[in-house]
């Protein structure tokens, strides 16, 4: 497909602009999608307010966005999985395929990946792009695009609660109540774990996480946690703690609360990256820490739980702008971090 399209740049921090650029060329084991929704990550945020993460250091102009859903307008010669006129959702991560990692298949963990908004790789924030074929997957008829936009934070979510083998009859806690604290409750409901409780000091989050379908909330603003956690245990403690808040608070009442040889899934990151932990009680109740990075395999299993209504995406969103409200969005997001839980940048009208 010839011609230009429109692209929302981030020209500094704090800063966005407007770019014409060339709709991408397909290559043979691509397909062009013109995009219809996608979601704003904290990642994002943090890029727009900070210009970097750890060593990702932002080059002006840059494009952001890694959460795309969108209808197939063109496919390469070689695609046969695909065709125009299909709605996907796209996996942002395009891996080496012939690392240790990728040929064990635990791609996620790649170093050679080239991943949507992540310096030097632009993002999405834009009207179409060119995608492999095999990282771009079919949405069900009954599941929108903005769904479609919003199946990367859930598989960061099913992916915390498979690497921590969450199951039925299971009690589990889940800190934080961001949109990854949410998605992650909603991966292990629909996992069948029987109770779910959402620790968080926002009281509008924690509305929002039994409005989903959690168990119960607890604030910790207002109550002690551990002393309710307790209580809601009988005094043995969670079978399962997901970690999504990233404090160096909410991890040491992880380990608190967890039961004796259960598992605890760390999944948020702490802004200074260290933290101090009561590591003697950890080997005392010798517990399990697993980690998550992004997600490998996924896709499918949560594609298949929003069709089967399991888990309601479409309630996560809180707030949709146009691409033209770009800078808006931005700044919105940013200064209402209370009252958001999950932003989205509605690029075309679905048809």
């Amino acid at each position: 497909m010839e011609g230009k399209m429109k692209v929302a740049v981030m020209l500094g921090i704090g800063k966005m602009g407007f770019e014409e650029r060339d709709i991408p060329k397909v290559k043979e084991n691509e397909v062009l999608v013109k995009l219809e929704y996608v979601g704003i990550c904290g990642s994002d945020l943090h890029y727009y307010e900070t210009g970097a993460i750890g060593d990702y250091v932002v080059e002006p102009p840059f494009v952001l966005g890694h959460e795309p859903g969108g209808t197939v307008v063109e496919v390469g010669k070689n695609v046969k999985n695909l065709k125009v006129g299909d709605r996907v959702a796209l996996e942002p991560g395009k891996t080496c395929g012939h690392c240790e990692f990728c040929k064990t298949g635990r791609y996620n963990l790649c170093p050679d990946v080239v991943f949507f908004a992540t310096p030097p790789v632009d993002g999405v924030f834009q009207e179409y792009v060119a995608h492999e074929a095999a990282l771009c997957f079919k949405l069900p008829d009954n599941v929108s695009t903005l769904e479609g936009a919003l199946i990367e934070p859930l598989a960061v979510g099913f992916h915390a609660a498979i690497q921590g083998d969450a199951h039925l009859g299971q009690r589990a806690v889940v800190m934080g109540a961001g949109c990854i604290g949410l998605v992650s409750m909603m991966a292990l409901k629909a996992r069948g774990v029987s109770e779910v409780y959402v620790v968080d000091i926002m009281e509008k989050r924690l509305d929002k996480a039994l409005e989903l379908g959690a168990t119960g909330v607890i604030n910790g603003a207002k109550e002690d946690v551990l002393e309710k956690v307790n209580e809601l245990t009988d005094g043995a403690g969670m079978d399962l703690v997901i970690e999504t808040a990233g404090t160096e608070i909410t991890t040491r009442q992880a380990i608190h609360m967890a039961k004796k040889g259960s598992n605890i899934v760390l999944v948020g990151y702490s802004k200074s990256g260290e933290m101090t932990l009561p590591m003697s009680l950890v080997l005392d109740k010798e517990l399990t820490f697993k980690t998550v990075f992004r997600y490998r395999h996924i896709y499918p299993i949560a594609i298949d739980a929003v069709a089967a209504g399991k888990v309601n995406l479409k309630g996560i969103v809180t707030d949709i702008f146009g691409l033209d409200e770009a800078q808006k969005a931005m700044d919105y997001s940013v200064n209402n971090k209370a009252d958001i839980v999950k932003a989205v940048i509605q690029i075309e009208q679905e048809k």
